[in-house]
């Protein structure tokens, strides 16, 4: 079963919004990470991941990230 969350990505341009998403969706265990204005929504599967780890990937990339 598939768990949503919404992360507000602070300073987030539409390029590393797709950047982004394409990291998470690279994480096993999500299914889908849709960018849009300063905030992400990610579809993932909680027995594989964590909130946090989804975090860490957005932070890695040097936002500052949490949840919405």
């Amino acid at each position: 079963m598939n768990t949503r969350v919404l992360i507000g990505v602070r300073g987030m341009t539409k390029e590393a919004g797709e950047r982004i998403s394409s990291l998470l969706l690279a994480q096993s265990g999500v299914t889908k990470a849709i960018p849009d204005d300063g905030q992400i929504e990610v579809h993932y599967d909680p027995s594989q991941l964590t909130v946090m780890d989804l975090l860490r990937t957005v932070r890695g990339q040097g936002f500052l990230a949490g949840m919405l």
